[in-house]
């Protein structure tokens, strides 16, 4: 598809271009420009003119007749028409990944070994290490020459000044989920540090390296070239970095409430190519009293404590039941003899082992985590421990009964080991946006109280107020059947389903299909972002689709060679989309 463009002539120092509407847009093969970073000797290339100059001398594109051209009229300072342009952009885009590619991975270990996850009890703008990740980034923003704003430690804004009052607003978070620390090992036994980048073969280890940190890191660096290439741009460029992305979402609204919006807004922090619709995010929350456990016949053990994921938005690999029981080990082998016969009539995609100790018995199912969004790329251990404890007590009954029991009957009742929402009745689906999905995530057990938290994720097709109150409707059935004492809390977020039209959009595909070797066109996606309600927000990466998203997981990962394409798209797309003479 063409991108059409208004007629317009600019005259600036550095690009000077003129559109033309309808122009045919071509430009560097994915191969050309992977061979050009292979090639071009980069050792006395300390700027985008120095680099210019190495690959006219490697020969790489004396047969690409086109971009030879473009250099030269580049450097005489002569006008460019737009795809000789957009072929000055790509090479932008190149030259900062070869020039800054390894120093880029650096600053990302650096942020990546700041802690930036939510404490109890404490708010995100008072956490000193939100603090220490402030200083960084302003620091990085000095050393780069752009301006930075701390907007009461909720958003870090770093800008890039162009010659209009629009603003074009790139979104990332600084924020991260929580981590156990227990579960970042590799098949091979390698233990990780959760907060120290650890390079392994083609993978950079470390919580934030996908979500969302490597957002901050590509854009800064993409920024800073283009500051320092005096590339003339025709809009400002707002980088927002948010600090409650991952808990309370909270902290673009502050931010907003005291600054314009920006008239476009592209979040990093989502899938590649350009995603125009995201499903509504959505929380169940049940709530069980505590209470004595009470032996049916002659049962004596008793669960006393279980773990599962550690936010609402992360599926984790592994939840653990500690039992206590005065014959741990008739205990012990009896569940591991139970557990054979679920897991195989459950799929055998995971495991189950009962362990005894002097207190009792140490349960613990292992599955695959993976980021709520999409429960199909793991294999959740959660409401595989709930359906497992249900499956004993209906067995055997060994268990005494008490909230915990109650909430394996909630579980498997209600939702089950499925993740489209069949058990409830509650399934449906989108032709474009997909089906709604669920994921027994969060755990949360005290004293007083456990409190449980199923994420969904809801297409285009339900009206929000009924569908929350069939839900609640078919909860309140369930709660007077079983009679079990237990409160239900329900969140439904509306899904945001875009149209976006306009040359922005277009230029906005080229760029990451054409990098990306990428069909063109649109994507939807089941993770929400902070551009979910703001105008003309779509989601521009980092990740790619069709790929499982190690962000939330154990062993959280980015590729190198991802990374590096990102730092080279995001320097693309901002000199693009900054020197369009009209993003409508």
């Amino acid at each position: 598809m063409n991108i059409v463009i208004k007629a317009s002539l600019l005259l600036v120092i550095g690009f000077a271009f003129t559109v033309n509407a309808a122009t045919p847009v071509t430009n560097l093969s994915t191969e050309l420009s992977m061979e050009i970073i292979d090639k071009v000797d980069l050792q006395d290339t300390d700027r985008f003119d120095d680099f210019l100059t190495q690959l006219l001398l490697s020969k790489l594109i004396l047969q690409q007749e086109t971009v030879v051209l473009a250099i030269k009229k580049y450097r005489a300072k002569e006008s460019l028409q737009d795809t000789e342009l957009n072929q000055l952009q790509r090479l932008l885009g190149l030259y900062t990944r070869a020039q800054y590619g390894q120093e880029a991975m650096q600053t990302l270990a650096q942020l990546v070994a700041i802690p930036t996850f939510r404490v109890e009890g404490l708010e995100q703008h008072d956490n000193p290490q939100f603090h220490k990740m402030a200083d960084a980034i302003a620091a990085i923003a000095k050393d780069f020459n752009l301006a930075f704003r701390n907007i009461d430690n909720r958003v870090f804004e770093v800008s890039l000044k162009g010659s209009s009052k629009e603003v074009v607003g790139i979104h990332a978070h600084a924020d991260v989920v929580q981590v156990n620390p227990s579960l970042w090992v590799l098949d091979d036994g390698t233990k990780l540090n959760p907060f120290k980048l650890t390079l392994i073969g083609d993978r950079m280890y470390g919580r934030g390296t996908e979500d969302d940190k490597n957002g901050i890191v590509v854009s800064l660096y993409a920024m800073k070239v283009i500051q320092e290439e005096n590339i003339p741009l025709l809009r400002n460029f707002n980088l927002l970095i948010d600090t409650t992305e991952e808990t309370a979402s909270d902290a673009i609204p502050y931010y907003f409430a005291r600054n314009p919006t920006p008239n476009y807004n592209l979040a990093l922090d989502g899938g590649y190519p350009v995603v125009i619709a995201e499903k509504g995010f959505g929380i169940i929350m049940a709530d069980f009293a505590a209470r004595a456990g009470q032996a049916n016949q002659a049962a004596t053990a008793e669960i006393v404590d279980i773990t599962g994921g550690l936010a609402i938005n992360q599926i984790p690999a592994a939840s653990v039941a500690k039992i206590t029981s005065p014959m741990p080990t008739t205990l012990a082998n009896k569940l591991n003899k139970l557990a054979e016969t679920f897991i195989a009539a459950n799929a055998g995609n995971f495991s189950i082992n009962a362990i005894a100790n002097p207190q009792g018995v140490e349960l613990t199912v292992k599955g695959v985590s993976a980021h709520s969004s999409e429960p199909e790329s793991g294999v959740n251990p959660v409401s595989r421990m709930f359906a497992f404890i249900n499956y004993v007590q209906q067995q055997d009954a060994i268990l005494k009964h008490n909230h915990i029991t109650d909430a394996a009957g909630y579980i498997t009742d209600n939702w089950g080991l499925g993740y489209l929402g069949k058990t409830m009745g509650i399934d449906f689906s989108h032709e474009f946006m997909g089906p709604l999905t669920n994921a027994v995530t969060l755990i949360k057990l005290d004293d007083s109280r456990l409190q449980l938290g199923v994420n969904l994720r809801i297409p285009v097709g339900r009206e929000t107020d009924p569908f929350k109150q069939d839900i609640l409707d078919k909860l309140a059935i369930w709660q007077k059947a079983k009679n079990v004492k237990v409160d239900f809390t329900v969140y439904l977020g509306k899904p945001m389903y875009r149209n976006p039209q306009g040359p922005w959009v277009n230029a906005l595909l080229d760029v990451a299909t054409e990098n990306l070797s990428m069909p063109r066109e649109f994507g939807s996606s089941s993770g929400g972002t902070s551009v979910h309600n703001l105008p003309n927000g779509v989601q521009f990466g980092l990740a790619m689709p069709n790929e499982k998203y190690s962000g939330h997981n154990a062993n959280e990962f980015k590729r190198v060679n991802q990374f590096l394409l990102d730092l080279q798209i995001i320097t693309e797309m901002i000199a693009r989309i900054g020197q369009m003479p009209s993003l409508e």
